[in-house]
């Protein structure tokens, strides 16, 4: 038995307990105050469970797999499900120590340092049971009935289902001797519930469920911590203060180590059904072991002796199927057979043993001698006389007594060694080394004879029953057959991984390899049967195989039928049951015998003579005699000639020819053959030629063509095939899979219907290379309105959460034009022109935050205090509901508070500096708001006047702090802003009468009629000594020469808007150049504005609408070559 290490993984704290998921898949650890989960194939830890506030102590999986459970020192115990969620939590009065689930019921059990308790998922309650002593530990029995528990002052209570208790059990110890670990052994064969029990008075001892010892205690020399069983009871393990595991069998039997820790074990447990072995440490180490039993056995003709439970050696007749076993209460390390004789070799003796009788079906063995010494080797023979011992490249003779009689050194390793017979005292030994030398060794003698001497290593020898021949399988799994005397190889077989020959025949062996029986007899063929395992024997009709750990017998046939008389046979048991059915034709009949025998020219003038040509030329063609076919087929049927040349073509594929094959192929008219040949080997030129000698009409032949010039990467070629068909859908998906984008627009020109194909996909490729806004336009292009509105609001997401608001603000506006896009669908107008508005105000907010955002965030600032404090005005005007994602309310309101103060707006000052104040502040400006807040009160609670916004429409001042929001307070005309400056502009919207069309409009305000001019008229009086001049015009005038401005009147103090609407002759009298028209595509209506300052010049976006005082728009646009709001560029003509 060794220990090979799967994984180890270090917690940080140490691991008191474990359990595994009953599938084996999951592994539980209490560790510290958490329990950690870990995958058991490879040691990943899936999962940290917390939910205990101290350290566990104990785990354990329920056996149904639905659920575990975990105690504390918290006094808790928490029900976890296998999904590792947390469904029930209840406490004890103390610390639990250990917990244990019914495997039958699934009842819990729980154990505190004074009491235990009993739960079940049909309880409303815990059942709790009181203790006089700390419990330590708890195992169920495995019907579920008992529930066994140890205590610290060394007694052992067994207790029934409902706690009470039915066996008390007393250690001689007491307290001194605290019961550690116990544990029921699982297994079913067992007659009566055995009990493990490990103390600290380092003492292994068992029980029945009546309370009775099973033998002696076994002392164990170290405290014990922990104790469990493999799943089928056969082994126990045992950990503790010794620092490592030890592998013990079911009776107490010390078999070896698993592995050696670096602190104490704690825990030890086996995976369900298997042989790994996991072990939890004081120090945090988990470490998985697999346990790996190796076989140990022995063989001589009919005789098999074999290693059981570690401790016991089966010995089994072959023939009869009978069996002995030998109990040797120590672990078996070798065995040996030979004749009458047994050898075991024990760890610290070896024992011989001999058959009572002479009788080759006796069973009856007797210890003959014994040598009690330690020894160490590799193998172990036994003889008549002798003991042969194996240590690498020495073998050494022992007398039965124990005396070393000879010893023999050799060049290399010592890889397999076998008595071949010979007089008691004098037997021969066949030995294979490494090196490929075999040699052949006398007990008796000091020189060994080589044999021969092979460039391979040796893996299995046998000797011929006439010791002439000699088979040898080597390292690289071939058997190799030689002639003792004259060293000749006779000849080799692969795929052996075991030899032997037949003890009663000379010229038989068997050989096992691949899943395959092979027995070789004489020259005779390999005669084949499948078979699982090793040969290990041969003796008259029955080979000996191996397979796991089990030993079967295979009959097998004395004799072998030639394969070609085999097949000889079987054509005459054809053609006489073809007699039977009526057949005459004796012609026929012969010519399957001629054909057989290889007189094929004969056999094919009896076919023709029998009028079964086609018979001859299958026979021909199967032979891959072509030009004999082609000489007996003549200048026969075309339709022949063309088979006849597609075999031939067949063949020379199969023999690897495929540049023959395709020209056969093709003069065979098998175009897809020879297309599939050349493609597959690469061969472009070849295709090129078969693609443009094609006609057209084969279209199959041509797109195969196609397709491999695709995969061959000539996509060139392959886009003169597709035009040569007329295949444009698959040119165009040729197009777009090679990124030939070029041309794919230019056949998207010519037809529009692939537009969809050509567009979708390259603003997919756009996007995965980061060139969303080129994607969004081309998903635009391509009709698809869905995916270019989501890459926009995520190009706007993005930018937000990066704080790049210029940019946000330009998504937002190219979102609300998608979105007017889509509203010239009637099912969707609604819904998209109110996303159409909400996108619009976004993108006008997010574009003066930038503004603020770059004033708060960044050392320096180039905007004007003006600029700043109207942009700071527009957006808390604004922000009257929800803000959105990135605007900071504390930025704009600081913001506002300073320019306001530095601009003498002190009362509106004020009001932000209170606003502040319930809002979270940054620590990089808390000290500044709080300097402002106090300063603010030392200056006059009013507002500059020259900051107080004018109507224009009813020449109303509006205050700085306007509860509407951006609208004037008595006309409720909203304001329109610069988009740059964010001042008030001197615009006032106005609306058409019903009836007049937007066309109309325009070309009535295009008319531009002349007004008729009113000169002053200046009136000189006299009176007595005075003169007086007096200009004759009056307001009334003026307002009936300009008819809009009589429009401007409203009802005073009105609470609703009443918009200034215009009528045809109002329209007649304004001039083109003082009316600004926003021309929104449909469903939207124009929008028209008069400016009542002409002189003031504005300039509005043809793209976006926005308007800016021409002198800010023109510095701008050279700034950024394009408009700032939707970056529109100069050079762009359109709108």
């Amino acid at each position: 038995m060794r220990a090979v290490l799967t994984w180890r993984d270090k917690a940080e704290q140490c691991i008191y307990d474990l359990a595994f998921k009953p599938d084996g898949t999951q592994l539980i650890l209490a560790a510290g105050n958490r329990l950690l989960v870990y995958d058991t194939s490879d040691g990943t830890l899936l999962q940290p469970l917390k939910g205990h506030k101290d350290t566990v102590y104990c785990v354990a999986y329920a056996k149904d797999g639905k659920r575990f459970a975990s105690g504390s020192a918290d006094k808790s115990i928490i029900i976890w499900t296998s999904k590792l969620e947390g469904i029930l939590k209840y406490t004890h009065n103390d610390s639990i120590q250990c917990v244990s689930y019914n495997p039958v019921t699934h009842q819990l059990a729980s154990c505190s340092s004074s009491d235990f308790g009993l739960w079940s998922p049909e309880q409303k309650s815990v059942s709790k049971h009181k203790s006089n002593s700390k419990i330590t530990c708890c195992s169920w029995t495995n019907d579920g009935q008992y529930l066994a528990l140890g205590m610290s002052n060394g007694i052992i209570s067994i207790r029934n289902k409902n706690g009470e208790e039915k066996v008390k059990i007393e250690r001689p110890g007491g307290s001194l001797s605290p019961i550690w670990s116990i544990c029921w052994n699982p297994s079913r064969e067992e007659h009566n519930d055995i009990l493990a029990v490990a103390d600290w008075g380092q003492k292994l001892s068992f029980y029945q469920l009546s309370g009775k010892q099973i033998g002696k205690d076994r002392p164990l020399n170290f405290d014990p911590c922990c104790i469990s069983y493999f799943t089928k009871g056969e082994y126990i393990l045992v950990g503790g203060s010794d620092k490592q595991v030890s592998l013990f069998t079911k009776d107490g039997v010390r078999l070896g180590t698993v592995g050696e820790q670096n602190s104490w074990v704690w825990t030890c447990r086996v995976k369900p059904d298997s042989n790994y072995v996991v072990v939890g440490c004081q120090d945090g180490t988990i470490s998985f072991y697999q346990l790996i039993f190796s076989t140990v056995h022995g063989l001589y003709k009919d005789r098999y002796a074999y290693r059981d439970s570690m401790t016991d050696v089966i010995v089994q007749h072959l023939i009869t199927e009978q069996k002995v076993r030998i109990k040797c209460r120590e672990l078996v390390k070798k065995i040996a057979i030979y004749k009458n004789r047994l050898a075991i070799q024990l760890p610290e003796k070896i024992l011989i043993y001999e058959l009572y009788s002479d009788d080759s079906a006796d069973m009856h063995y007797r210890v003959k001698e014994k040598i009690v010494k330690k020894f160490e080797c590799n193998l172990l023979v036994v003889c008549a006389d002798h003991i042969i011992l194996c240590q690498e490249k020495r073998l050494q003779c022992l007398s039965f007594s124990g005396v070393r009689e000879r010893e023999w050194q050799m060049e290399s390793l010592i890889r397999y060694i076998k008595v071949i017979g010979g007089p008691a005292g004098r037997e021969g030994l066949l030995v294979g080394l490494k090196n490929g030398q075999i040699l052949k060794i006398f007990v008796d003698n000091l020189f060994a004879i080589v044999l021969l001497k092979q460039a391979t290593a040796v893996r299995c020898l046998d000797m011929s029953a006439s010791r002439n021949k000699l088979a040898v399988v080597d390292e690289n799994d071939t058997c190799l057959v030689y002639d003792i005397h004259t060293k000749e190889l006779l000849f080799q077989e692969p795929n052996a991984n075991s030899v032997a020959w037949n003890t009663q025949c000379e010229d038989m062996l068997c050989f096992s390899g691949g899943g395959y029986l092979n027995i070789k007899a004489s020259t005779f063929p390999v005669h084949q049967q499948k078979l699982q395992g090793f040969v290990v024997g041969y003796n008259g009709s029955k080979i000996f195989c191996l397979h796991v750990f089990s030993m079967s017998a295979v009959e097998v046939p004395q004799a072998f039928t030639r394969v070609q008389d085999l097949r000889y046979l079987e054509l005459i048991s054809t053609i006489e049951e073809r007699k039977k059915r009526g057949e005459s034709n004796n012609d026929l009949f012969l010519a399957d015998v001629f054909s057989y025998q290889g007189k094929f020219h004969e056999a094919a003038k009896l076919y023709k003579r029998s009028g079964h040509e086609n018979l001859a030329l299958n026979m021909y063609t199967d032979l891959c005699m072509f030009e004999y076919a082609k000489d007996f087929l003549g200048s026969g049927d075309p339709k022949e000639t063309k088979m006849l040349i597609t075999k031939q073509a067949d063949w020379a594929r199969n023999i690897n020819e495929p540049k023959a094959a395709v020209e056969m192929y093709i003069s065979a008219g098998e175009h897809a053959k020879a297309i599939e040949i050349s493609g597959s080997h690469g061969w472009v030129d070849m295709l090129i030629d078969i693609a443009r000698k094609l006609d057209k009409a084969e279209r199959e032949p041509l797109l195969m063509c196609a397709r491999y010039f695709k995969k061959l990467d000539s996509p060139g070629y392959a886009a003169e095939t597709y035009l040569k068909i007329g295949d444009l859908k698959s040119l165009v998906q040729l197009y777009v899979d090679t990124k030939r984008w070029d041309e794919a627009f230019a056949l998207g020109e010519k037809h529009p219907e692939f537009k969809d194909d050509i567009y979708v996909p390259y603003a997919q490729w756009l996007a995965e290379n980061d060139r969303f806004e080129e994607a969004q336009k081309a998903f635009h292009k391509a009709g698809r309105q869905g995916e270019a509105v989501r890459v926009l609001e995520q190009l706007t997401h993005n930018a937000v959460v990066e704080s790049r608001f210029n940019d946000a603000a330009y998504y937002y506006w190219m979102l609300s034009m998608q979105c007017l896009d889509m509203a010239q669908d009637p099912a969707q107008k609604d819904v998209m022109l109110d996303k159409f508005h909400h996108f619009q105000h976004l993108a006008e907010l997010y574009h003066g935050y930038q503004t603020i955002h770059r004033y708060t965030e960044e050392p320096f600032s180039f905007d004007l205090p003006e600029t700043l404090f109207n942009i700071s005005k527009f957006l808390l005007h604004s922000l009257t509901k929800a803000t959105p994602l990135g605007i900071s309310k504390v930025n704009t309101l600081f913001t506002l508070a300073k320019q306001s103060k530095a601009l003498g707006a002190y009362k509106l000052a004020r009001h932000a500096y209170d606003k502040l104040r319930g809002l979270q502040i940054p620590a990089r400006i808390q000290k500044s708001i709080e300097l402002g807040t106090l300063t603010i009160r030392s200056k006059p609670f009013h507002d500059s006047e020259e900051l107080v916004p004018l109507c224009y429409r009813c020449s109303t001042n509006n205050p700085l702090l306007n509860n509407l929001g951006n609208v004037c307070i008595n006309c409720r005309q909203p304001f329109i802003f610069s988009a740059s400056s964010y001042e008030v502009l001197h615009l006032v919207e106005f609306y058409l009468e019903e009836g007049i069309t937007d066309e109309e409009a325009v070309a009535l305000i295009d008319l531009e009629a002349p007004r008729h001019k009113r000169e002053g008229k200046w009136q000189e009086t006299s009176s007595n000594n005075s003169q007086t001049l007096r200009l004759d015009e009056t307001m009334d005038s003026i307002g009936e020469d300009d008819p809009f401005t009589a429009k401007l009147s409203f009802e005073q103090g009105g609470s609703e808007f009443v918009p200034v609407v215009v009528s045809r002759s109002v329209l007649r009298s304004m001039s083109r150049r003082d009316v600004l028209i926003k021309r929104w595509p449909p469903p939207l209506q124009w929008q028209y504005f008069r400016s009542l300052l002409p002189d003031a010049s504005i300039t509005m976006c043809p793209s976006c609408f926005q308007m800016f005082h021409s002198e800010d728009y023109e510095l701008l646009v050279l700034q950024h070559a394009c408009c700032p709001y939707c970056r529109r560029r100069i050079d762009d003509t359109g709108p």
